[in-house]
């Protein structure tokens, strides 16, 4: 069970995570998560760097799509101004906005890669569907309260995996 939570791949930031790498994988579409992972969960705009990073992630071919469990104004006002689709109040790691999210790109699991900065909702969510997950390291330091709780069981499995041998990266 606890394997569902293991990412495939680990990186300090999403711009760490070329178009070249992606192509390389035979990635056709991202489905990212926004808040902490993108920008800090109280920026309401992309940076100069990840605008960047969009660009290069597009002019390779590869689709984006966010998929929030935040709010239709948060994820909209994010999302709108740089042109990228989006999901809001996904209820992640429930799987039906990842399917939509597939369905709308209309790509097979395989060309997805689903990176994210929590283990309880965007790993498990994109584990539980069989796509490649990429954690990242979460952009802010302060969290919502929801967040903030499944950061302490977070905390708790990564423990268990590194005593387990499982995780092949430094916290």
């Amino acid at each position: 069970m606890l394997k569902h939570f293991l990412p495939d791949q680990h990186v300090q930031n999403i711009v760490d995570i070329t178009p070249e790498m992606l192509v390389e994988r035979g990635v056709k579409g991202i489905i990212t998560d926004l808040d902490n992972t993108l920008v800090e969960w109280d920026r309401p705009e992309a940076t100069p760097e990840l605008i960047e990073w969009f660009t290069s992630i597009k002019e390779k071919g590869i689709l984006i799509t966010i998929v929030s469990n935040n709010t239709q104004h948060r994820v909209k006002s994010f999302s709108d101004p740089v042109g990228i689709p989006f999901i809001y109040s996904a209820r992640k790691p429930m799987t039906k906005a990842f399917k939509r999210a597939l369905k709308d790109m209309k790509l097979k699991n395989e060309q997805v890669v689903v990176i994210g900065d929590q283990l309880l909702t965007d790993v498990l969510g994109g584990n539980r569907l069989g796509l490649h997950t990429i954690l990242v390291v979460p952009v802010a330091s302060s969290d919502g309260f929801w967040t903030r709780f499944n950061r302490k069981i977070e905390r708790i499995i990564l423990s268990w995996m590194k005593r387990k041998g499982m995780l092949h990266w430094e916290e």
